[in-house]
């Protein structure tokens, strides 16, 4: 069993006190403000402001807003993420996800029955079941019976169950329909309007995982947004309408960072100007001549480079178009089928998971991204994962669902299917590089910061 104290109240109080005062000294580090520095500062005393950096007790609410009026700090950088998953994993069961019922009304008439599933503080997905009570008489894509939403900002993936309709405005504008049965699934892009309805003749109503999440525009980068204000802040928005326009945006937008004049950038890479001119009118450069212009703009390669492909909107992925394979390649405990993906979002895998092995102890999956998980089987089936204590083992009942911190070791045995849909949170693409700079050993102190940037004492 795992220890108990980290479900008590008091036990998770002290750690989070412990963690603000951690995140407390690196603002005073990152401001250049010593413990006594700040203490003035803010009108305390030196012994309450190394309480609060040793986490005995809570920093004060009070303290947080003197100090956003005399630094240049937001408060929003005082306040840590709070973990409801100390274990790694956190289920909600069927029944409580009924709990949660709501029914959602469009032009007068109940539309669709939504449900929680399972949720966590830690991780970015905002997963729900939803039943659709619209029944359409036909599957024309103007059908009037369709209700149609106005996008939203979260990305969608969707898993169906059942006979359903999913409504859609493509790039061009146009409204479509794709009609879904159970295994098929979906990707939308944020803010495409969207619908879904069950169609005529169905034995019963059609259901959908809709499982949104936001990605690298969600929190921080969103907030930095806003201040920056919507004049300013939609320039960062280059044009990706094709792969050889993205390339000849990036290009400008380094350059221009870097104050260089097509003429300074011929001199640097001996280059004519004729030809730069022709790369930022849509020529793509090779990839020696890219290098060239990374090494001269102090950029990366990748910097500079496009999507390869351009994705559409809204992915569909219809179950018997999908690829499958067995994982591991020794023992065959899983079959693994491939659902819709986006390849703009390399960071988000959708999965179906046939459960093959009972018995196997082996800790087979240990995956560096956010997991959710729903059983969409008849069958019960057994996680075990690695905790402080050792391992553990827990119950996934159809209907339940569930998810799982990165790099936790676990498996999944019985005989079942699973849906799961891994993200990355806020941590892979240019902040994984980042870390990966820094290294591991400092890893402790970008976690928690634990010393002073320097020491009174000298250090020779």
């Amino acid at each position: 069993m795992a220890d108990e104290r980290i479900f008590t109240k008091e036990f998770r109080e002290s750690l989070e006190n412990k963690r603000i005062g951690s995140n407390f000294l690196g603002i005073l580090n990152d401001i250049k403000r010593r413990p006594a520095d700040a203490a003035k500062e803010l009108g305390i005393s030196n012994e309450e402001i190394q309480n609060i950096i040793n986490g005995k007790i809570k920093l004060p609410s009070e303290i947080i807003s003197k100090a956003v009026k005399i630094w240049p700090v937001n408060s929003r950088d005082f306040y840590i993420m709070h973990d409801d998953c100390p274990s790694g994993l956190k289920i909600m069961r069927c029944e409580d996800s009924v709990k949660s019922s709501r029914i959602m009304h469009r032009a007068g008439k109940p539309y669709y029955e939504y449900r929680d599933t399972a949720m966590s503080s830690v991780g970015p997905f905002r997963p729900e079941w939803i039943e659709q009570l619209c029944l359409v008489d036909d599957n024309e894509s103007n059908n009037k019976q369709v209700q149609w939403n106005n996008g939203h900002f979260m990305h969608q993936f969707t898993y169906f169950i059942g006979e359903v309709n999913f409504y859609y405005i493509d790039e061009n504008g146009e409204k479509k329909v794709a009609i879904m049965n159970t295994g098929d699934s979906n990707y939308i892009t944020p803010f495409t309007p969207h619908s879904f309805a069950t169609r005529s003749g169905a034995k019963k109503n059609g259901l959908i995982l809709a499982l949104t999440y936001g990605n690298n525009l969600s929190g921080d980068s969103q907030h930095e947004l806003s201040s920056i204000g919507k004049k300013l802040g939609k320039e960062f928005a280059l044009d990706f309408s094709s792969k050889e326009i993205a390339g000849v945006s990036l290009i400008k937008f380094h350059r221009n960072n870097a104050s260089l004049t097509l003429h300074e950038l011929s001199k640097r890479t001996k280059m004519d100007i004729e030809k730069l001119k022709d790369f930022e009118n849509g020529k793509i450069p090779t990839y020696s001549e890219y290098a060239i212009l990374a090494e001269c703009l102090n950029v990366n390669v990748r910097d500079l480079l496009s999507y390869d492909k351009i994705s559409n909107k809204v992915v569909v992925q219809f179950h018997k178009n999908t690829k499958k394979w067995f994982y591991p390649d020794d023992t065959k405990n899983y079959e693994l089928v491939e659902l819709a993906n986006s390849n703009s979002l390399p960071y988000s895998k959708a999965l179906e998971i046939n459960v093959l092995n009972e018995n196997d102890k082996t800790l087979d999956l240990k995956i560096g991204l956010h997991q959710y998980g729903y059983n969409i089987g008849d069958t019960e089936v057994t996680i075990s994962y690695e905790s402080e204590d050792g391992l553990k083992d827990d119950m996934i009942k159809p209907g339940d669902s569930f998810y799982i911190k990165p790099f936790l070791a676990h498996n999944f045995r019985g005989k079942g299917k699973l849906l799961i849909l891994r993200i990355s949170g806020k941590i892979t693409g240019e902040p994984q590089r980042e870390l990966s700079l820094i290294g591991k050993k400092n890893m402790v102190r970008v976690i928690n910061e634990t010393t002073q940037w320097f020491n009174p004492k000298g250090k020779n």
